[in-house]
């Protein structure tokens, strides 16, 4: 049987970082802030293991570093709406028996955050792989060969599905198939080719 290993952000939840400082400086004031203050790489960096209160103390403006230590408190205003469609699958393959896992590029301080808005995404898989907690991150061979390790399965019995092309190339480095994600009916489409839906 295959396991189908799904990434979590804007594929099964929204994720809008602008969101937490929407309600302060409107959506395309925090879309500036979010750009003058590098907030993509931060992130990524946080998505690896570092947190947001130390990141802050490199941000030279105060008024930006206080905005950015509060992201922590604020991140549940940034993941809103679940990605309908993409759960119709999820629980269409879970009906057949496939069995669900994630891997999702998530810091160890916002994931208890998100957790709290879409608790089903702490009760739906066999096993989840969170990159701020493992300290490792996609498309890192290493994090796919831990899910592997942790779920007990093979790479070439999994397929991953992943909003970013490098991530997908990651997980096909490591022995798994994988589907670049665009949409859920494209979703679906590719999973029905593979045999799985």
């Amino acid at each position: 049987m295959k396991h189908v290993v799904f990434d979590i952000g804007a594929v099964l939840v929204e994720w809008q970082p602008e969101l937490a400082w929407a309600d302060e400086l409107g959506v395309d004031g925090a879309r500036d802030f979010i750009d003058r203050i590098g907030f993509d790489k931060i992130n990524l960096a946080c998505d690896a293991g570092a947190s947001f209160a130390k990141a802050s103390t490199d941000i030279a403006n105060p008024e930006d570093a206080a905005r950015l230590k509060r992201y922590v408190s604020l991140y549940h205003l940034s993941v809103p709406r679940k990605i309908m469609g993409t759960w119709d699958c999820l629980y269409d393959l879970k009906d057949r028996g496939v069995t669900v896992h994630a891997i999702t590029n998530w810091s160890a301080e916002t994931w208890p955050e998100g957790l709290k808005v879409h608790p089903e995404l702490g009760e739906v898989f066999e096993t989840t792989i969170v990159s701020g907690q493992v300290g490792m991150i996609k498309p890192s061979v290493a994090i796919f060969q831990l899910l592997c390790d942790r779920a007990g399965g093979a790479a070439d019995r999994c397929i991953f599905i992943d909003d970013g092309a490098h991530n997908c190339v990651g997980a096909k480095a490591a022995g798994m198939d994988a589907i670049h994600f665009t949409n859920p009916d494209a979703l679906r489409t590719s999973l029905e080719a593979k045999g799985v839906l």
